[in-house]
């Protein structure tokens, strides 16, 4: 990985990493609480520090030092991975981040998200967050892929594909739907409604039924006006059904 050029010191990170807590956690009081009492919060302010020892070449030191504060806050986030301004990991519990995953700036995170890789080789393994993406809990994205900016992924969705922007991912694997008139992205903040996400498989099965009831009104409707037709001597085909009647009869007395 080539060396990184950071435009804020490590205070003025970690200040960012605390206060952005208050826009997305409402159980946050002050600062004080949150710097003692959020898991997610150390491992990232620890990440900050590892991150930078990672990129100087003092990778045994940054490892030691991310294992520790694995530890101490069940969040695993390796050092080599890059992480944008204003990451919030709520609850922390069961968070991994691989070394070759990318994050943009204003992520969220809740708890058992893991951003995985899916091959052994030492290459770009693991995916690519962009600005304001939302992953539930439970998620998981794998792969070198690219989620755009303002994706959300539902609760314990796999995504393994790519996403374009302002999409909702759901399901497993994670189907991707074009979010048409639905909020998605608020413009004085950052859009927490991740459990208003759409369920395409119950749209769908609504939809039969839909289907399976109209179907069922035409063919009663059909029937009823069957049996108050007029009859066959009365219609136009009422020679051939004459035709078929007496054919029996014929028959009947030949054998006779």
């Amino acid at each position: 990985m080539q060396q990184e050029n950071f435009s804020q010191s490590l205070w003025q990170q970690w200040v960012e990493d605390i206060h952005c807590v208050f826009e997305r956690d409402p159980a946050a009081r002050n600062s004080l609480e949150i710097m003692l009492t959020y898991p997610g919060v150390h491992a990232l302010l620890v990440h900050r520090l590892t991150h930078r020892l990672w990129l100087k070449g003092w990778r045994f030191v940054a490892r030691i030092l991310a294992y520790l504060c694995r530890t101490l806050t069940n969040v695993d986030l390796h050092p080599g991975a890059t992480i944008g301004r204003r990451l919030f990991i709520d609850h922390g519990a069961g968070v991994v981040i691989g070394e070759t995953t990318i994050i943009g700036e204003d992520v969220t995170l809740y708890h058992g998200v893991t951003l995985g890789g899916t091959t052994w080789n030492k290459e770009k393994r693991h995916p690519t967050l962009g600005d304001k993406v939302l992953v539930g809990a439970g998620a998981k994205v794998l792969g070198a892929i690219t989620l755009g900016n303002s994706v959300r992924v539902g609760a314990n969705s796999v995504v393994v594909k790519d996403v374009p922007p302002c999409c909702t991912v759901v399901g497993i694997p994670g189907r991707i739907i074009q979010s048409k008139g639905l909020k998605i992205q608020m413009n004085e903040g950052i859009d927490l409604d991740h459990h208003l996400v759409p369920d395409p498989v119950g749209k769908a099965i609504s939809c039969l039924i839909e289907r399976i009831e109209e179907l069922e009104s035409a063919q009663h409707t059909f029937a009823l006006k069957a049996t108050t037709e007029e009859s066959c001597h009365e219609c136009e085909a009422g020679s051939v059904c004459q035709k078929h009647e007496q054919e029996p009869a014929q028959l009947k007395k030949a054998v006779g």
